[in-house]
């Protein structure tokens, strides 16, 4: 795949390559192993064989950023997030923190009934339980589930106020109580899971140095040589949780919100909603009790308007109509508002 022409996915890409090989070692990485793999203002990623290089997304504090990488290459929770490759020191384009991982192999979006909502839910609930890392309590900040659902409506404000849904998804938003992100416990959570944040963990061992990293697998290497040699292939590698990057203490339910919120809409089937939830339950996750809507509806309603928000600033940004989905989330939107919250006060103004 070829790389637009961009300095910094050039830099990165180069970065990536420099990683990915030893000096003077000519790549022989097949064309489909090299490529963008996500280019949006909150991060780009590019790949580069079996390696990963994501550039942060500008203005990030940095002593947050260290603590969450930190936090995803700690031994604690190496069952639940994709461990960073280690890079000394860390590595910076464009006054960008840069990170490499290995990488995994994602989601299938082709195949819905495969989506591993079990294996998610499972996953969550052993972060939400693994106690804080020493020092970690204090270092870490709090996961920014509900920061991004703010910023998400100030950015339709900014960009939309005109639009016919916005007073709509506004009326929404005031239903939401202030003091929603501080209410709570304080656990480890992921900050953003939906299920592009699940990759195979293809090389559970512990991560190499990329100063001298393995060379790239050729392309002739089989699954049937992969499994000979007891290395997972992806269709029986473990899923593991990917971008710690809104990581930290918090409520877990927010974890929790996005799932429930397209439940709540009618874009997650009820079986579905059913097994994640019911999974989650049965491995003990903290984030809900007898009655999950009593944690879930808050962390709901929050997540709800910030999909309709940013479905707002984008199909204005892109001068079109908003497609189905978006006018499902538009359309819960307004139940909502019809049923608003009694607490108070509200995330209004």
């Amino acid at each position: 795949m070829d790389l637009p022409d961009r300095p910094l996915l050039d830099a990165l890409a180069a970065y990536a390559h420099a990683a990915a090989h030893r000096p003077g070692t000519p790549c022989r990485c097949a064309g489909g192993l090299v490529g963008v793999l996500a280019d949006r203002d909150d991060g780009t990623v590019v790949r580069h064989g079996r390696l990963v290089a994501k550039a942060h997304a500008p203005g990030i504090e940095p002593e947050a950023h260290r603590a969450r990488i930190a936090l995803a290459a700690h031994p604690d929770v190496r069952e639940v997030f994709l461990p960073p490759l280690t890079v000394s020191p860390p590595g910076e384009l464009d006054g960008r923190p840069v990170s490499l991982w290995p990488y995994g192999s994602p989601v299938d979006p082709a195949d819905p009934d495969a989506a591993p909502w079990e294996e998610a839910a499972r996953l969550l609930a052993r972060l939400h339980r693994t106690p804080p890392p020493d020092g970690a309590a204090i270092r870490l900040p709090g996961m920014r589930a509900p920061a991004k659902a703010a910023l998400a409506v100030d950015r339709m404000r900014r960009t939309a106020p005109d639009h016919p849904a916005a007073a709509t998804v506004l009326a929404a938003w005031s239903s939401v109580p202030d003091g929603a992100a501080t209410d709570g416990p304080r656990l480890l959570c992921h900050g953003d899971f939906h299920l592009g944040q699940l990759v195979r963990d293809e090389e559970p061992a512990e991560p190499a140095e990329p100063a001298e990293p393995a060379e790239p697998a050729e392309p002739a290497e089989s699954a049937e040589s992969a499994k000979s040699e007891g290395v997972p292939t992806p269709s029986s590698a473990p899923w593991r949780l990917i971008d710690p990057d809104d990581a930290g203490l918090g409520d877990p339910a927010w974890d929790l919100a996005r799932p429930a919120a397209w439940f709540a809409a009618g874009i997650l089937p009820p079986e579905i909603w059913s097994r994640f939830l019911g999974a989650y339950q049965e491995a003990g996750g903290p984030a809900v009790g007898a009655d999950p809507w009593a944690q879930l509806d808050v962390p709901a309603r929050a997540l709800t308007v910030q999909t309709a928000a940013l479905a707002v600033a984008k199909a204005t940004a892109e001068g079109r109509p908003l497609d189905e989905v978006e006018d499902v989330m538009i359309d819960t939107c307004a139940r909502i508002a019809g049923h608003r919250t009694d607490s108070a006060p509200t995330a209004s103004t």
